[in-house]
């Protein structure tokens, strides 16, 4: 089927940057839409960015102007680019991506495993 594997995650200073990775593999014809999510503790989940395969974008307020979502289709994979990072932006974050799969010729919903960001002040 496929598999989302996540990267970039780690520790890092306010008002620094990362860059999360969601790399996709296995009978993918095309990435419909990739997202990201994110998760602190005693928090519920929370939709950080979206974006579709016709370039539209969008993002929670919290992040606006922040972070930026991009896919890069000749590698399968999307990214989320975080900047000028604030200690409430620590969290789990999940990448999420609608596929349409080889092996079923149908879009289905996968999720990548987390990575942990934390931001400390």
């Amino acid at each position: 089927q496929v598999q989302l594997v996540e990267s970039g995650g780690g520790l890092v200073q306010a008002g620094g940057s990362l860059r999360l990775s969601c790399a996709a593999s296995g009978s993918i014809f095309s990435i419909n839409i990739m997202r990201w999510y994110r998760q602190a503790p005693g928090k519920q989940r929370e939709l950080v960015a979206s974006a579709t395969s016709v370039r539209r974008k969008d993002y929670a307020d919290s992040v606006k102007g922040r972070f930026t979502i991009s896919i890069d289709y000749a590698k399968n994979s999307g990214y989320l680019e975080m900047n000028s990072l604030k200690p409430e932006d620590t969290a789990v974050y999940y990448c999420n991506a609608d596929i349409t799969d080889t092996g079923t010729w149908r879009s289905n919903d996968y999720w990548g495993q987390g990575t942990q960001v934390t931001v400390s002040s």
